[in-house]
């Protein structure tokens, strides 16, 4: 039995923990914030790939008992025309669907079954260094303190710090020229379906928005920004200024964009996108990196949560069935990296069409309506959604 340390107690190392503790092995989870971090955040939509994954762990339906389904999507523009609907990522054999919830509701719910199942979790505990052995890893914190086990894993997201000690020269992330906003709109009465995603490619902002099935509008949008915003641009651009800038980029569009945002109390403050495109080093020794401190996508290939579930589930199955740690590290990055660096490659591809001028939007609209004018070939997003691991299948270094 292997004693893991992981640091990071968000979704990707929870899951992780779970894996390892279901493959026999000690996880303990350090987690930098205190557990009062939760209750803060956008919604994310959970791809059928990562809840199946999820399956053999006994997790699916505590996922599911976050969010509500969200079986389709539909694409139009800002013009008012509503070009197709088509599945989001098709339907498992039980007739499970991609789910839409709250990142906090899923980080409790994962962190309270992680506690049902006694696993160990310390809070306030940032990492600041680790060093290793050719048997033990030995991590440090901020408050002084420190831990040792058999394996470092580096679930600290896009600004870890586990990847610069495994590799101090490791690539810093990619800005993509998009910000993030959104929140929740209510006391509207919209014509739509809950739980489909209506996605718009408006004359100048990308928005989405969804009913949820207790009434209330569920939107994101992406603002494009051609260089990378400061943190004090960032900070000036919030509140009614943000929603200004909002209405006023979906004024010309014949959507419902604009009763949208002026029916939502408070707007998210705007974060940057970013992702890479490549990670060379993701372990050295007894230490690895998974979800987005490895590979980070773009909101746009709405992978994100899925990618760092299949990273869990990989690893979990890796350190079952391969004795040597170092090996079974190995293993894992040979298991994934093909497949999602893939993925970022998309979600790249599909963040581009958000972020044209003036004349690229008028040739985008016009080949967008072209394409959805003939018969749909193959979704080009299936082969993220069409993906298995079977967990009782034994991994072979």
């Amino acid at each position: 039995m292997a004693r893991a340390l992981i640091i990071g107690g968000g979704i990707a190392g929870t899951i992780t923990a779970i894996a390892l503790h279901e493959a026999g092995h000690e996880p303990l989870l350090f987690e930098a914030y205190d557990r009062g971090a939760e209750g803060v955040g956008a919604f994310l939509t959970l791809a059928v790939n990562g809840l199946d994954a999820l399956l053999p762990l006994g997790l699916k339906d505590v996922v599911k008992s976050t969010g509500f389904d969200s079986p389709r999507m539909s694409i139009g523009l800002g013009d008012g025309t509503r070009l197709a609907e088509f599945p989001l990522g098709g339907t498992l054999p039980d007739g499970t669907v991609s789910q839409t919830v709250l990142r906090s509701d899923l980080y409790v719910a994962l962190r309270e079954e992680a506690e049902r199942r006694g696993i160990h979790a310390e809070y306030g505990k940032r990492l600041i260094g680790a060093n290793q052995t050719s048997s033990q890893v030995r991590a440090e914190f901020s408050d002084g303190s420190h831990a040792e086990g058999d394996l470092l894993i580096g679930a600290d997201g896009l600004r870890s710090r586990v990847r610069t000690i495994i590799d101090p020269d490791a690539p810093s992330p990619r800005y993509v020229p998009l910000l993030n906003t959104g929140g929740f709109a209510e006391g509207l009465t919209l014509p739509d379906e809950p739980g489909v995603l209506n996605m718009v490619f408006g004359r100048r902002l990308f928005f989405c928005h969804v009913v949820s099935p207790d009434g209330r509008v569920w939107w994101f949008a992406n603002p494009a920004r051609k260089t990378e915003p400061t943190g004090s641009e960032l900070a000036a651009l919030a509140g009614e200024k943000l929603r200004t800038e909002l209405l006023d980029l979906v004024g010309r569009d014949r959507t419902p964009a604009t009763e949208i945002i002026r029916a939502t109390r408070d707007v998210y403050p705007a974060w940057p996108t970013y992702d890479f495109p490549t990670v060379p080093t993701w372990h050295r020794g007894r230490m690895v990196i998974i979800g987005d401190a490895a590979h980070a996508t773009s909101p746009a290939a709405g992978q994100g949560a899925s990618m760092a579930i299949e990273d869990a589930v990989t690893l979990g199955k890796c350190l079952r069935d391969v004795p040597d740690v170092e090996q079974a590290l190995a293993t894992y990055e040979s298991l994934r990296r093909e497949r999602v660096e893939a993925v970022v490659a998309r979600g790249k591809r599909n963040g581009d069409d958000k972020v044209i001028g003036p004349v690229g939007r008028v040739l985008r609209d016009f080949f967008i309506k072209r394409a959805f004018a003939k018969p749909q070939t193959e979704d080009p997003n299936a082969f993220m959604w069409n993906h298995h691991i079977d967990w009782n299948e034994k991994v072979s270094a």
